[in-house]
């Protein structure tokens, strides 16, 4: 008996003294504006999202984009086959780097916020913005990170361009924004 605690007591010393940080796709969102027409906004998001949060503070979001919702079914399969590509990009990734270190000691409900880069990966194409961000300790096993400003995002940076003139022309817009504002709320939970 002695031996089997001893021998499980190594094994528990043996582990990783931290857990990973998963993210929580049911309460986490991230949500992106288009605009048409220069007048007439509208806001959609994606529905399927996995990411984590490495020992040394690596934080990542992968989005399906197949997930794309905008509540209109032929506009979601518009975004999927003309300007993602799904069939050839399945998903995007952001990542950031979080200060966990930050957190550590404080109270429930302890925030810190500052501006980090924020990479995003889509097309193959990857650019770094500068985003204001706040973490906060929601429990001892959960933590938010959002972005307190929108994050302006480029067509251009991912040679996003003619997907949208394709969606511009076969809906016969006038226009469609090539920069728009996404944001989000990402929960991470210690498993």
């Amino acid at each position: 008996m002695k031996t089997g605690i001893s021998a499980l007591m190594a094994l528990m010393l043996t582990l990783p003294a931290s857990a990973s940080w998963m993210l929580d796709n049911e309460e986490s969102s991230l949500k992106f504006i288009s605009t048409k027409k220069n007048a007439a906004s509208e806001v959609h998001h994606f529905d399927a999202m996995s990411g984590n949060i490495s020992d040394d503070g690596k934080a990542a979001v992968m989005l399906d984009l197949s997930s794309v919702e905008t509540n209109i079914e032929i506009r979601n399969e518009r975004l999927k086959s003309m300007l993602f590509d799904v069939a050839s990009f399945k998903s995007a990734t952001i990542t950031t780097v979080i200060d966990m270190s930050k957190l550590d000691g404080t109270d429930i409900g302890g925030i810190y916020s500052s501006v980090l880069d924020v990479t995003v990966d889509l097309h193959g194409k990857q650019k770094t913005y500068p985003a204001h961000l706040t973490v906060m300790k929601m429990s001892d096993d959960k933590i938010v990170v959002a972005a307190d400003d929108p994050i302006i995002v480029n067509a251009a940076d991912f040679g996003l361009e003619e997907g949208i003139e394709k969606l511009r022309e076969i809906a016969a817009l006038p226009s469609i924004a090539t920069s728009v504002p996404v944001t989000f709320l990402l929960v991470y939970e210690q498993k």
